[in-house]
């Protein structure tokens, strides 16, 4: 199965680019399901269809699904959560705020991760299409194990039968313990809920498997964003394999009122390839009205893909990649660059980017919070790629 999630800035244009591309999909053959992960769901309107928590077959090889928080938390992890409410309870704290305070933290965001999981391992599908929540929202599901992990010992620790609870999740993150606890049922779904985020986590890391598609708008504030957003896709190994770049206003508008806005949007489209590197670049015009339906949505297929497969990765290998080192803890940014000759190269460095010049061309590149206030140690070019080395400045490290 492929699995393509459309990501960016809340209002690009996500959505009908996710029906447009689901709908190809379905028409060339594929096996095709589309989910909708953001909580304001848009996805029925898009397809002029109800749908709702469970996918819902609406056109020929075509099933549509809005992910719902609340019914995902009461499939996946309703029978440990009344385990906890009782818990809270019996300790004097009213049902109905014990039941807010045992949600688990991020699953609202991270819930559609279970779904992914499910429709892999089923194998019922071709093409799995993901219409993500903003982009903040999308990276905060990276770190939702570990977070998961702490709210667990956190909140256990302070209910009744201390012992009993803590020893289950001993065994749960690998520690040896013999006892078990009376509800064995509720901790087996915990240890379902973190292997099901660990697997979804190497599924989404699989090239082969998953892509990550950066929707833009051709405006320099979005950009800028979805260039953060872009580089820890790469810190933390999420493949992305295009940009697309989403409503452009066509050449046939010729009123002189969006002459100066035309001439910006060219300006900023020539930027969008400086700061990504060889990433495909797709385009679609700005409509005359919503797209809404599946003619409407064909046409934006069209404008998108032409006559090819938007199933099909669109891009292999990495743009940029940053590393630490297990030596010295320090970090490195490579860049390849081949056929390049290191003499007509120039670096130009601000505290949170870095602008790389090859002959007339220019790329920029977003630097992680990690990396903002340390100083280039050195730069080299080797095997057609530049080697960028960030360490703590001189003075830091002599105090330390």
């Amino acid at each position: 199965m492929r699995v393509i999630v459309h990501t960016g800035k809340g209002g690009v244009g996500k959505t009908s680019i996710s029906a447009a591309t689901a709908l190809r999909c379905a028409e060339m053959g594929y096996k095709t399901i589309v989910i909708s992960t953001d909580t304001a769901h848009s996805l029925a309107d898009s397809l002029e269809t109800k749908i709702g928590p469970e996918p819902v077959e609406i056109y020929p090889n075509l099933w549509a699904q809005e992910v719902d928080a609340r019914y995902s938390m009461d499939k996946y992890w309703g029978r440990f959560q009344q385990y906890m409410v009782a818990l809270f309870s019996r300790s004097g704290v009213e049902e109905i705020v014990a039941e807010e305070v045992t949600i688990l933290p991020g699953l609202e965001e991270g819930a559609h991760l279970l779904w992914i999981n499910k429709y892999f391992e089923d194998g019922d599908f071709d093409v799995l299409i993901v219409d993500a929540a903003p982009t903040a929202e999308t990276l905060r599901l990276l770190s939702l194990p570990d977070v998961t992990r702490w709210w667990l010992m956190k909140v256990i620790a302070i209910t009744r039968g201390l012992g009993k609870v803590l020893r289950p999740i001993g065994r749960m993150l690998g520690r040896a313990d013999k006892n078990t606890t009376p509800d064995d049922e509720a901790w087996e779904q915990v240890k379902n809920l973190f292997d099901t985020l660990d697997k979804v986590r190497d599924l989404m890391t699989n090239p082969e498997i998953s892509s990550i598609r950066l929707v833009v708008n051709p405006e320099k504030m979005v950009i800028k964003e979805t260039q953060r957003t872009y580089t820890y896709l790469n810190l933390y190994g999420y493949a992305t394999d295009s940009i697309i770049c989403n409503r452009i206003i066509p050449d046939e508008v010729t009123d002189p009122y969006f002459a100066m806005w035309k001439d910006k949007q060219q300006e900023n489209i020539a930027f969008i390839s400086e700061a990504f590197g060889g990433l495909p670049l797709r385009k679609a015009s700005l409509f005359g009205g919503e797209i809404t339906g599946f003619d409407k949505l064909r046409l934006l297929a069209d404008e998108l893909y032409g006559d090819s497969d938007p199933s099909q990765l669109m891009f292999t290998g990495k743009t940029h990649t940053i590393e630490k080192c297990e030596e010295d803890g320090n970090y490195q940014l490579k860049v390849p660059l081949p056929f390049v000759d290191k003499s007509d190269m120039d670096l130009y460095r601000s505290r949170d980017e870095l602008t790389l010049r090859v002959g007339p061309y220019r790329r920029n590149i977003v630097l992680p919070y990690a990396l903002w206030d340390l100083e280039i140690a050195d730069a080299k070019f080797e095997e057609s790629t530049l080697c960028i080395r960030f360490a703590k400045p001189e003075r830091d490290t002599a105090t330390s």
